[in-house]
């Protein structure tokens, strides 16, 4: 499937074999983000998952943004204790793909059809966002966290995510 190509039929994302992406840092999301506009652009960006590389940064950008203005979900109170009690786990590991949240009309939120250049830009935006402060408002899984932790929760989410587009 090339860059202009919409996703077509239904990926199975717990069991399609991603790419390895190696991210650490907010500037380092930018720069790969940056890369698959620009293999999109060039027509060398294959697409692995179910969602173009718009709705891929555009995803990543609104949960990097929820901690500011708001979630569209708060979830069960037995789902904030398992989570809590695994919660290194998810700072440390890489995040398990193909994870839905229950009720979310696609599985999860923010996930608009979006252009790659606005995608690109509403994630650029969140990003310089959360490297300037951390946000005021809990985890709604997790609780209260650090801005190391805010930051290496998106970075790690933003792996997962553009891990499902190659080039």
């Amino acid at each position: 499937m090339n860059s202009t190509s919409t996703p077509g039929a239904h990926v199975d994302t717990a069991k399609v074999q991603r790419r390895p992406v190696s991210l650490k840092t907010l500037d380092d999301v930018v720069a790969e983000a940056r890369r698959i506009a620009a293999a999109e652009n060039s027509g060398n960006l294959r697409h692995l998952g179910n969602w173009t590389s718009g709705q891929i940064f555009g995803h990543v950008a609104a949960w990097m943004s929820y901690p500011f203005d708001g979630y569209p979900v708060s979830p069960p109170w037995f789902v904030r204790i398992i989570a809590r009690l695994m919660k290194n786990s998810f700072f440390k590991k890489p995040l398990p793909p193909g994870f839905r949240i229950r009720g979310a009309p696609e599985g999860t939120y923010g996930v608009d059809r979006l252009s790659t250049q606005d995608g690109l830009a509403r994630l650029e935006a969140a990003c310089r966002r959360l490297k300037q402060s951390a946000p005021v408002n809990p985890n709604p899984v997790f609780g209260p966290l650090t801005h190391e932790e805010w930051i290496t929760l998106n970075v790690g989410h933003a792996k997962l995510h553009f891990g499902f587009v190659s080039y």
